[in-house]
């Protein structure tokens, strides 16, 4: 007898256990539902500092891609739903609150975790975390923490000198507060896209400087144990109020574990405020909230779909620069709880090992061929039977053998990527072998998709929570309480 999920609007959808996932297309959203109240997991606590990984730094100003095409007749893709650069996209509801939700959860795993992947609870201690006011620390209670196992770190590299540090003036270097910036971010909620950002170019400077050395610090394949969860969470491009929603939802930094896929900037109006925010949290939380490298987090092509532009508007190129420093330090892909395999867009015919991932230098731009491109932009296709040349012009596409194989000989579960627009916000591909995630819903004001998160709990149960558009629901949403974001401790 196959596994049963419920399912709001009645019925419920049969999963019947195979070897790895349960076989099925995504169910359709049903009608709108309240949205139930989760409970808030412990923060977590930093581990031990380690080796850094790097190599000599790129030179970050890069051209624009000489084929960005859209295969015909395929369903929008979200790094390139456009073949040049977007007009901006409509307004959006200027108060959204947590939209309805669904969720389908998926059998747990019947592989047991790898050794790499501990199933232990992890021991818990009392912590402290910088507030980065000039060194002044911020107690927090006793936390679990979401390990990355020694073994994943690298040292047989280390990174160059931040060029970033030039721009900053050290005296108001110790003046900056990160919890002071996060709190401005978080108020600008509602406000009209492109108003004047509530962060100085030095504070800007400040920040990127201190995401990149915890970027640094870390591994570029993280290895995560989701304890006692971990939400994934596909494309954002600049639409901040849904990464909001988001947040709202699922529950805000640090009681609920992130990572991210990339994609963060273009397209959207507010990329400076959702990679600031995004950015902050790093620094604030670096042991419970991941973000990685998608194929817009590279100059090339943020330089041509409006990140660019929207840094020369609002702040000036130098700023551009220094978020395009830090691009070519975020890590690229994850393994979580050792069976499911992380990226923003997918597989790679030269990928032939994980050591090739935590072999890849950094800093480093993406470059045209190779593993770090296909990680940022190949695509599985129904039709391919291996590998074939992707009509974007860009990567490869690959079939759903390439797809087992690779899970096979890695002992994973399940690829989980973003990179494309998904009418669901979730869509399987094969034998639920692949899922694709993608969380900005009514994408670029022109799509009138769903958004969705995966939520990976310690037994390997996936779950789905979606995100309507919203100008669907915006009466709905108007009837419910806004949640608020917590406030964060202070001195």
């Amino acid at each position: 007898m196959g596994n049963k999920t419920s399912k709001r609007g009645g019925g419920s959808e049969d999963l019947s256990p195979p070897s790895r996932l349960a076989d099925g297309n995504p169910a359709s959203p049903g009608p709108p539902g309240d949205v139930p109240k989760r409970a808030s997991s412990p923060p977590l606590s930093p581990s031990p500092a380690h080796q850094t990984n790097g190599s000599a730094p790129a030179a970050a100003d890069g051209l624009t891609p000489s084929s960005l095409g859209q295969p015909p007749g395929a369903t929008p893709d979200a790094s390139l739903a456009q073949p040049q650069p977007p007009q901006s996209p409509p307004e959006t509801d200027q108060n959204p609150s947590p939209p309805p939700q669904e969720s389908n959860a998926l059998p747990p795993s019947p592989l047991s975790p790898s050794p790499q992947s501990p199933t232990s609870p992890l021991r818990t201690s009392p912590i402290l975390i910088s507030s980065g006011a000039g060194g002044g620390t911020i107690p927090l209670p006793v936390a679990q923490q979401l390990s990355i196992p020694n073994s994943a770190f690298s040292a047989d590299a280390s990174s160059t000198a931040s060029p970033l540090s030039s721009y900053i003036n050290p005296s108001r270097a110790a003046e900056i507060s990160i919890d002071d910036i996060i709190q401005r971010l978080l108020g600008q909620r509602g406000a009209k896209p492109g108003k004047a950002l509530p962060v100085k170019n030095q504070e800007i400077m400040f920040v990127c400087q201190r995401a990149r050395e915890v970027f640094l610090d870390q591994p570029i394949l993280l290895e995560l144990n989701p304890h006692p969860s971990l939400t994934i969470c596909g494309d954002i491009h600049g639409q901040f109020e849904d990464l909001l929603r988001i947040f709202d939802l699922m529950g805000y930094p640090p009681t609920t574990n992130y990572l991210f896929l990339g994609d963060y900037v273009d397209r959207g109006k507010q990329s400076l405020e959702t990679i600031l925010l995004l950015f902050c949290y790093k620094v604030k939380y670096p042991e419970n909230f991941f973000i990685l490298r998608g194929n817009h987090e590279s100059a090339s092509v943020n330089r041509v779909y409006g990140f660019y532009d929207e840094c020369k508007r609002r702040c000036n190129v130098k700023v551009w620069k220094a978020f395009t420093d830090v691009f070519n330090c975020l890590p690229v892909a994850a393994i979580v709880a050792g069976k499911i395999f992380c990226v923003h867009g997918g597989l790679s015919p030269n990928l032939n090992t994980m050591d090739d991932i935590r072999n890849l230098g950094r800093p480093t731009d993406v470059p045209d061929v190779g593993i770090l491109n296909d990680l940022l932009w190949s695509d599985p296709s129904e039709t391919a039977v291996e590998w074939e040349d992707s009509e974007r012009g860009v990567s490869y596409c690959f079939g759903k053998q390439v797809v087992q194989e690779f899970l096979q000989k890695n002992d994973f579960d399940l690829v989980c990527r973003a990179h494309m627009i998904v009418e669901d916000g979730y869509e399987f591909f094969g034998n639920r072998i692949l899922v694709t995630v993608f969380s900005a819903p009514n994408y670029c004001g022109e799509f009138d998709n769903n958004g969705a998160v995966m939520s990976v709990n310690e037994e390997l149960l996936c779950s789905f929570e979606i995100l309507t558009p919203v100008t669907v629901t915006k009466k709905h949403n108007m009837r419910r309480r806004r949640v608020s974001p917590p406030q964060i401790l202070s001195e």
